[in-house]
């Protein structure tokens, strides 16, 4: 029998109080796509009082292949709320009803590759207004939340090997309005939002494979494979099935790469209790991002996070979801298989 239980309260959907580690970060995300329009994007808020400012993202997948996005580490002064550089998160019923906003501008990259040099790519694209507005419905339980001692005493962390001390997951519903410059779209699809909090580093994980999957209303799936170094490897996620999820066991992501090290086809294969799935992805659009941080010793360290929103199938229906593969950047390679 286990000493742990996973805790997750309504209460959880807002702001805690940070714990003293220099690096905590409480974030959450969302992303939603309109499976008619083949449009979509992610949004993420990630406070990090202690340091004095939050990471805000916005990225939009167009219609025609081109990428919207934005990215900013506007100054906060507590973590009181979700609401930073033009970006707000709002819980009106903890679990079941959110909202996302974003007024400001958005970088429009015609040839999202051009990110690989950030510098480079805000100097010699256009940047346009953009406001979206969009209403999040939970279709789905909820799965995860903070692993503590039965008697409900947090475990201790090494901050500097963390990555979070609790996350959780929903797959959802999304309809709103996402305005770039002077196009506009009303999107009505679904997608997948997760929230964690406690220290973080980007450099704290080898490299992960997380695709987050909705073919319909009623079938969905996440796949995740997090490596932190030999022996030390999860491989999980969840199966969407008329309301319920089933744990997934076990699973593999076989990915092919284009000649940049980025993904373009994904098998993937997972198994619950109750049955085996095989679903397959093709990459439609995708932007390379990247975290950078120094070390005590004064080595940069650097993480590649690559972006795809990808077009799945699975027993001849056909979803769309995000494909986020993460590596360490190691003489100038990416770690992950």
């Amino acid at each position: 029998m286990s000493d742990f239980i996973v805790k997750l309260d309504p209460e959880d959907e807002f702001n805690h109080i940070p714990d003293s580690s220099s690096n905590y970060n409480e974030s959450m995300y969302f992303n939603v796509f309109d499976h008619d329009k083949k449009m979509g994007g992610w949004f993420r808020l990630g406070n990090r009082p202690n340091e004095g400012y939050a990471e805000m993202t916005c990225c939009l997948y167009l219609p025609d292949g081109r990428i919207g996005f934005m990215f900013g580490r506007p100054r906060i002064k507590n973590n009181d709320e979700f609401n930073a550089g033009g970006m707000a998160f709002k819980v009106l019923e903890p679990f079941k009803k959110l909202t996302i906003s974003y007024s400001g501008k958005i970088l429009l990259l015609t040839d999202p590759k051009q990110m690989v040099n950030p510098g480079k790519a805000f100097k010699s694209n256009p940047t346009v207004n953009c406001d979206v507005q969009v209403e999040i419905l939970g279709i789905s339980p909820m799965f995860g939340g903070e692993t503590v001692r039965k008697d409900g005493a947090s475990l201790n962390i090494d901050p500097e090997k963390s990555f979070s001390k609790a996350h959780y997951e929903q797959h959802t519903s999304g309809k709103g309005s996402i305005k770039v410059g002077d196009e506009e779209w009303e999107i009505q699809g679904y997608g997948l939002r997760d929230k964690s909090w406690g220290p973080r580093y980007w450099q704290a994980i080898e490299w992960y494979r997380w695709l987050t999957i909705n073919i319909s209303k009623d079938i969905g799936f996440m796949l995740s494979i997090v490596h932190q170094g030999e022996g030390k490897e999860r491989r999980g996620g969840l199966v969407l099935k008329n309301g319920a999820y089933e744990t997934i066991k076990d699973c593999s992501i076989e990915s092919e790469y284009d000649e940049d090290y980025y993904q373009n086809n994904i098998k993937a294969w997972a198994k619950t209790d109750k049955e085996e799935y095989e679903i397959e992805g093709k990459v439609l659009s995708l932007i390379p991002l990247r975290n950078k941080r120094e070390d005590p010793e004064g080595k940069m360290l650097t993480t590649r996070i690559a972006e795809g929103m990808t077009e799945y199938s699975y027993k001849g229906q056909v979803g769309y979801g995000m494909s986020e593969y993460l590596d360490q950047i190691i003489k100038d390679k990416p770690l992950g298989p």
